[in-house]
This record gives C-alpha cells, structure tokens and sequence, in this order.
C-alpha cells in the first residue's frame, strides 16, 4: 500500500511538472500571437504596398527578358564581325609584309645600282646610306623573298654587291679618317666620323675618333706639365701651381666631353657616351700621373712623408733632434694644395658619373640594359687608376694633416701666454684655431673619409694631448696660503706624498692653476660651437649623403661630445682640488666656531646676541671675503660651479656641528633666522640654484624652531610639494633631541 502511494505521488508529481511547462509553453505562444496581431496593422500594409507594385514587377520581368535577348543577339554578332576582322588583320599584316618586301627590293636594286657610282664619285656619304638602307633590311625577310622566287638571281647579285660596297666603303672610311687625322683636317675628320655610325661602324667608329682625342688632350696637358715645372717660385700662383695643371686638365677634359657629346648623340644615337668615356679616361689617368709624379717630385713628399713617419714611431727616449722636424708652417701652403688636387679630381670623377646616367636615363629605356651601363660605370670608376691616384693624394694629405694638426697643437701649447686682465691662456684660442683649420681643410677635400679621419685625429689632440696639458697643470694643486701653522704642515705633508711640492712664486703658480681650470671650461664651449659648425659646413659640401654616410659622420661627431665629457671631468678635478686646498681649510674653523656660542638663551641674551655681531653675520662676511678672491679671475661658469661646492661644504659642516649642540626654544628661532640669511646670501650669488643644498639644512633648523613637539604634524603631513622632506623619522626624532625643552617621551610618542 505504501508503495503504491509513493509512485502515485511520484506520478503527481511529474504531472505536474509537464503541467507547469505546458503552462509556460502556452504563455509563450499566446504572447507570439498577441506580438503578431500587434503587427497585423503594419503587415496589412506592407501586403497592400507590396501588392501595388506586382503589375510594375511583372513589366520589368518582360523587359529584362527581351534585354537579355538583345544582348545574346549583339553577342552573336560581335563573334562574328571580330572573326571577320581577324581574317582582314591577318590579310593586312601580308599585305604589310608583301609591301615591305616590294619595298625592299626596290631599295636594294637603287643601293646596288647607286652604291658603286657614289664610290667612284668619291661621294662617301651617298654611299654609305645605301650601305646603311641595305643594312636596315630585315635580312631574314631577305632569305624568305628569295626562296619564295622564281629568279633569284638579280636579287643576290644586288646583295653581294652592297655587301662588297659595304666592305669596300669601310676600309675607305677608316684609311680617309687616318688619313684626316694625320693632315690635322678638323673638317674631315668629322666628315668621315660621322659616316662610321652609317656603315655599322658605331663602336670603331667612337674609338678612332677618342682616340683622336686623346692625343690632343695629351699635346696640350704635355704643354702645361712644363709650363708647369718651368714656374718660378717668385710666381704668386707656384705653391699650387701642380694643383692648376691638374685643373686644367680636368677642364680640358670636360670641354672635350661637352662639345662632342652631341655630335655622338646625333650620329651614334643616346647611351654611346660610357664608351667614349672609357677611351678618353685611359688618357686622363696617364697624364694624372704624370702630373703626380712631378709635384712628388719638386714636393718632396715621399721624404716629408717618411720623416712623418718615423717621427710617429720614435718614442721619448730617442736622441733625435728637433731640429730635423718639420716646421708645420712649412706644410701648410703643402696640405692646402693637396686638398685642392684632391677636390678637383673628386669633381672630376662626379662630371663623368653625372654625364653617363644622364645619357643612360636619356638614351636607354630597358631598365635592365640601363642598370648594366650603371655597374659598367661603377667598375669604372672604382677600377681606374684615377681613383688609385686620387686615394693617394687622400693618404698623403692624411698624413700631413696629422703631424700639422699635432705639431701644430704642441707649439701652441708651448708658447701659451696670458694677457694681463684675461681669464685665458693664448692656446685656448689657437688651438681651437688650428683645429677648426684642419677639419674645414678636410671639408675641403670633399671625402667624407678624410673628414672622418681628421675628425677623430682632433679628438685625440683635444683629449690626449691638449687635455693632459690642462691636467698637469691642475695636478700642480692650488697654493692656498695657510691659517696656522698645523695646517701648513699638514698641507706640506700631503704635498710631498702626492708629489706636488714645488718651489716657485706662490702667486704665479694660483695663477697657473686657474687659468688652467678656466681653459678647460672655456674648451668645453669652443668644443659645443665647432660641433655646430662642422655638421653645417659638411652638410653644404656634401649635400647628397645617403643614411649609411650621416651614420659614420654622427659617430665620429660623437667623439667630438666625448672630448667635452673628457674636459668637464677636467673641471671637476681641479674643483676637488681647490675644494681641498682652498674652501675645506678655512670653512671647516668658520663653522666649527658656531660650538662656541650659547644656544640656550633667555630674551635679554637674545637681545643682546642680536644687537652684536652674530655667528652667520661673521660666516657671511668671512664668505663673501673669500668669494671675492675668486669672483673676478675665475669664468663665470667656474665661479658658479665653485660657489656651488662652497655652499656644499657649508651645509654639510654646519649641519655636523649643530648636530653636536643643543638648543631652547629661542636657540631654535636664532637657527632659523641664521639658516635663512646664509641661504638668502649663498642664492644671491651664483646665477645656479642652490636652494637644493640648503633643504635638509632649512628643514632642521624648522624642527629647531618649533614651539612644541606635536607642531611638527603641521609640517610633515603636509602636501605641499615645495616640502619635500629630506630628512628619515629617526633624523627627525634625533634633531627635536637636541631641543632640551622637549620631552623624550614625547618625541617617542610621535607616529611619523
């Protein structure tokens, strides 16, 4: 029984549930009708509007249809008219061919009857444009013509005799050319140059005439090279006399490029001028080195080269005398005109590259044919021996530049001298004179190679010789003068272990050592300036540098900036220096006296104190003593940079000493007015802030001045971004300590 009752209730139970979704189901329908009959109003007209427009569907529907017929129709006759208009191609392009051979025929029966009359009237011209007619033939249209007739003979007998008459008018034109050349008949020779191209003579054509060229070319370089060596030095132009040679013949060359390049272009045809280049820069190179050879010779380079070289491979200890150096003012006029050899043939190399790429762009539309003149072009250039001599001319100029540059650099240096009232040296600017010459020298020269290296050589002089001058001037140390006896001998002492004790006037060795520091910070703006102005000037002289080149120029120039750290690392040593010798000495007993004085004062004392002379009035006056000593023979950017490392030693010394000392409520408010008159005095005399190097000062003397421990929440929760605490909780509580009228139990109390 209770079985029973459990399934029955278990039946119930599914009932239900099929129930309940049949209720939800049932919703859910009576919900899409009610949905659709709320649409029924819309959907009427929509049937209404779509019913309307069935007759419009039905006319279009037979419009279409009779379309389509249409265009199957023109179709149709499309097919059929191209196939009509193929056959009338094809008809055409026989008759075409039919014509052309009629043509051809008739032309080679007139050039084989009028080619031998020309010959024997000496009419070489005439003759040659039947030999050219003939040889414009389609020679394999020739062939099929014959093969495609009866009687051949005729039309054979007409080719062998062009093809003789050819021959013949070939061994003509070249015996008539030579025979011109000889005479020196200008007129022939272009008569008969011009009917080479004529006779499929393009390349013999270009050579005979180049070659013809070339012995013009090399008759008048010949007469400079000895007008040349005949110069007397007296003549204003003899230092670069060679240079000048060379000149003239680039020029020459030019001119003969620019006058019969276009009679090539007319008679040889567009992108022919590579080969009459490659015949007439056989004759450049020739005389290139001729004129070489002579200026090597009545130059001396190869001696003055060798001396250079075994100059740069001697070391200190060699007994070799100075006397047999070179005066680097004996090369100057030398290098000059080395650069100027050297621009010239550079711009001789560029007319030639600029000359053939514009025939190429002008002459040849295959884009392939184009590129192989341009790798032709290429070769050239890089295989010649133009560019041999040119980067010879480069290597010695290197050279020379080096040791002058050097040399140059070391006189400068050993004939320093100081003008009264100046902060300088005199090599300072003759330096920086003498590298500014070399580098726009190397501009010159127009190789971005030179310039590099020229560029780097700088870099060394400025840092290892220049610079080194400048540090052992500084390692001198700065004769201070001394307060007492204790500390002349303990700056004795470190003198002698550092090997800076010298005998000498005192005052000319202050001076030394400050117009040394003053050199360095000096440099450093000759160094930003010349930078500015090389990448300027090569960028004028060298305007089409591609990215790799502006890569290798940056990175030289980068140098340039490795100089200036090089020189501000000079600067801060010799201000270690007087920060040691001079600054440390005598601010160390100035604050230190601040331990003297009571800072547990009452009103009356405080009076008092004020009514006197006070600690930071005597500090200042003391200061600003010292300052002034340096104010007027140190650089502006010197004096800040050694105010700033004043100031430095100032905080950091008096923040010891309070430190060591304890104060009442009326000792924290003297500190603080105290802090904030040597800070309004320390500002006030460098154009550099130094604000910064009072902050944790500023701060302490704040805590100094308070009224009673909790004040200090008004200040460290502060969000004002000018407080910006410098000073660690455990400082903070370690200075309110010092306060004897705080409790310590109340600074423990504090949650910072």
């Amino acid at each position: 029984m209770d079985s029973k009752t459990s399934n029955y209730a278990e039946m119930q139970k599914k009932i239900q549930l099929e129930l309940e979704d049949l209720q939800k189901e049932e919703d859910l329908l009576i919900q899409n009708l009610n949905n659709m009959l709320n649409q029924k109003v819309f959907l009427g007209d929509k049937i209404k509007g779509l019913s309307k427009v069935v007759p419009t569907l039905k006319i279009i529907r037979h419009e279409a249809e009779d379309l389509v017929n249409t265009v199957n129709d023109i179709s149709d006759s499309s097919e059929k008219i191209s196939g009509k208009i193929r056959s009338l191609d094809s008809a055409r392009s026989h008759v075409d061919e039919c014509q052309l051979r009629v043509s051809d025929l008739i032309d080679l029966e007139i050039c084989s009857q009028g080619v031998q009359t020309a010959i024997l009237d000496s009419d070489y011209e005439k003759g040659a444009a039947h030999v050219h007619r003939f040889l414009s033939m389609d020679q394999y249209l020739l062939k099929r013509t014959a093969n495609d007739m009866d009687n051949v003979s005729n039309m054979l007998r007409s080719v062998r005799t062009l093809q003789d008459a050819a021959s013949q008018l070939r061994a003509i034109v070249e015996h008539k050319f030579n025979e011109a050349v000889n005479s020196e008949d200008l007129v022939s020779i272009e008569r008969f140059f011009k009917i080479f191209p004529l006779l499929g003579m393009h390349e013999e054509g270009i050579k005979e005439f180049c070659t013809y060229l070339r012995t013009k070319v090399a008759l008048v370089a010949e007469k400079n090279l000895k007008s040349a060596m005949n110069t007397p030095p007296s003549d204003k132009r003899h230092s670069v006399i060679y240079a000048d040679t060379l000149t003239l013949l680039f020029e020459g060359l030019a001119r003969v490029l620019d006058t019969h390049q276009p009679l090539i272009e007319t008679y040889y045809g567009p992108g022919r001028l590579l080969s009459a280049i490659k015949i007439l820069q056989k004759e450049s190179e020739v005389q290139t080195k001729r004129v070489l050879l002579e200026w090597s010779k009545t130059r001396q380079i190869n001696k003055k080269i060798q001396v250079i070289n075994e100059l740069s491979r001697m070391n200190s200890s060699s007994s070799f005398s100075k006397l047999d150096k070179i005066d680097p003012k004996d090369l100057d006029i030398l290098i000059g005109e080395i650069t100027l050899m050297h621009f010239r043939t550079e711009l001789y190399i560029r007319f030639i590259q600029r000359k053939v790429i514009s025939d190429a762009d002008v002459g040849i539309a295959n884009q392939e044919e184009k590129n192989k003149i341009l790798v032709s072009l290429e070769q050239l250039v890089k295989n010649s021996e133009l560019s041999q001599c040119k980067h010879e001319l480069l290597s010695h100029y290197i050279s020379l530049e080096q040791y002058y540059m050097q040399e140059s650099v070391a006189k400068a240096i050993s004939m320093d001298t100081l003008e009264p009232g100046q902060q300088t040296s005199s090599m300072v600017d003759d330096t920086f004179f003498i590298i500014r010459k070399c580098i726009r020298r190397s501009i010159s020269t127009g190789s971005l190679d030179g310039i590099c290296v020229i560029i780097n050589n700088a870099c060394r002089v400025l840092e290892s010789d220049f610079g080194e001058v400048l540090r052992s001037r500084l390692r001198q140390g700065y004769p201070s003068g001394y307060l007492d006896l204790t500390q002349a001998y303990n700056v004795l002492q470190t003198s002698i272990q550092q090997g800076r004790l010298q005998s000498g006037d005192t005052e000319q060795s202050r001076t030394a050592f400050i117009v040394a520091l003053n050199n360095a910070d000096s440099s450093t703006n000759y160094v930003e300036t010349l930078c500015g102005c090389v990448m300027q000037e090569i960028d004028q002289a060298l305007p089409n540098m591609n990215q790799n080149d502006r890569g290798k120029l940056e990175s030289c120039l980068s140098g340039l900036s490795l100089v200036t750290t090089n020189l501000k690392d000079i600067i801060e040593y010799g201000i270690q220096q007087l920060r040691s010798t001079s600054i440390k000495p005598r601010v160390n007993p100035w604050v230190d006296s601040f331990l003297n004085i009571n800072h547990h004062l009452t009103e009356d004392e405080l009076s008092a104190y004020e009514a006197g002379e006070s600690f930071v009035q005597t500090l200042i006056m003391n200061l600003e003593t010292f300052l002034s000593s340096f104010k007027d023979v140190l650089s502006s950017s010197n004096y800040d940079y050694f105010t700033q490392v004043l100031t430095a030693d100032v905080t950091q010394r008096l923040e010891k000493v309070i430190l060591k000392s304890t104060f009442n409520r009326l000792g924290g408010l003297v500190l603080d007015k105290e802090v904030r008159s040597l800070a309004g005095y320390m500002t006030a005399t460098t154009s550099w802030s130094v604000r910064d190097k009072f902050a944790r000062l500023t701060q302490i003397a704040t805590v100094l001045n308070l009224e009673q421990v909790t004040e200090i929440y008004d200040y460290w929760g502060s969000h004002d971004a000018a407080l910006t605490w410098r000073l660690t909780p455990s400082e903070l509580r370690s200075i309110m300590a010092l306060r004897s009228d705080f409790k310590v139990e109340e600074i423990r109390r504090l949650k910072l």
